[in-house]
């Protein structure tokens, strides 16, 4: 069997499951050469989407492209066959992302944003020291007994929601059903307004799909109470940006922070650079898939084997 592993990532896939393969690593931003386009596996991280679709055009020998992406968009998006499996790179990214994901959220509902601009301007902020003790607004500052929702609630949720509970957060979670997941109260689509309403930190970690395109729009936006915070590490195409431009000009939400946008890069000439209260990180949540090599020697046993795969999203 042939694999091809991206040039983006040390990937260390000795092990008997591949004991006799032929492993080729081959350059993400350019079209796979003429003599490794009859690979039967492809692996993608970081890859184009010229290469990608290029990959789904000429390869015709594929039976699996497992991305180290938590979300498949951009693979699924390629064109490849019915008959190429595809997984996902879901809970990879678990770590990094929660780890990423509360410090967004501290640093949106501390204002660190605030507090570096006086930084920058050699100012004791003596405002911002008046509010955050005072009891009117104190609650605003903290997490201990904030309510806060994590929308798109899987693995990665999974692992941030015990870190804000520890912090003395109320989590709940809105999923595709109702329930309760890894000990925490879901809500589905039908109880989300409600839990808006009452919202003091929203956390989005939804994947890029058909049904979650612009999620986050002026009526959600609407819903959630002018001192509510706004938190995004699932994808930019999630989040209609311009309801949240006006949101955040109109004072009809406290802050957000964003570590995914539609466009990325993003543009110079984006308005979202120069939004009131609004943080921006580049795309950097996630970015060290763990434990990589483990689940692609997984799935190549299982693709050998006739076994069911981890993490399938189509094929």
């Amino acid at each position: 069997m042939k694999i091809l592993i991206p040039d983006t990532i040390e990937l260390d896939l000795s092990d008997p499951a591949t004991s006799g393969d032929e492993i080729v690593v081959y350059a993400v931003d350019k079209p796979i050469p003429g003599e490794h386009r009859d690979a039967e596996v492809l692996v993608a991280w970081r890859n184009t989407s010229e290469n990608l679709a290029d990959a789904a055009k000429e390869m015709t020998s594929l039976k699996l492209v497992q991305t180290l992406a938590a979300g498949p968009d951009s693979v699924l998006a390629a064109g490849f066959g019915d008959t190429t499996a595809i997984t996902s790179g879901r809970s990879l990214h678990d770590d990094p992302v929660a780890e990423h994901a509360l410090a967004l959220v501290l640093a949106a509902v501390r204002r660190l944003d605030v507090l570096l601009e006086s930084q920058k301007a050699a100012t004791w902020n003596q405002p911002y020291n008046a509010e955050q003790s005072n009891p009117g607004t104190e609650q605003l500052y903290t997490l201990d007994g904030a309510k806060v929702t994590i929308w798109g609630f899987g693995s990665i949720a999974g692992r941030l929601a015990p870190l804000l509970a520890a912090l003395g957060a109320e989590v709940t979670g809105v999923a595709s059903s109702a329930g309760e997941r890894y000990g925490f109260p879901v809500v589905a689509a039908d109880g989300f307004p409600e839990v808006l309403g009452t919202t003091d930190v929203l956390i989005s970690i939804l994947p890029a799909t058909p049904e979650t395109a612009d999620a986050l729009n002026d009526e959600v936006l609407r819903h959630l109470p002018a001192t509510a915070v706004f938190v995004n590490v699932g994808r930019g195409a999630t989040v209609d940006e311009d309801a949240l431009l006006a949101a955040l000009k109109e004072g009809r939400l406290r802050a957000a922070a964003l570590d995914v946008t539609k466009v990325e890069p993003l543009p110079a000439y984006s308005e979202l650079w120069s939004a009131p209260n609004l943080i921006i990180t580049p795309h950097v949540a996630g970015n060290r898939p763990k434990g990589s090599a483990k689940l692609v020697l997984a799935n190549i046993s299982a693709l050998k084997e006739g076994k069911p795969l981890t993490n399938q999203v189509a094929g």
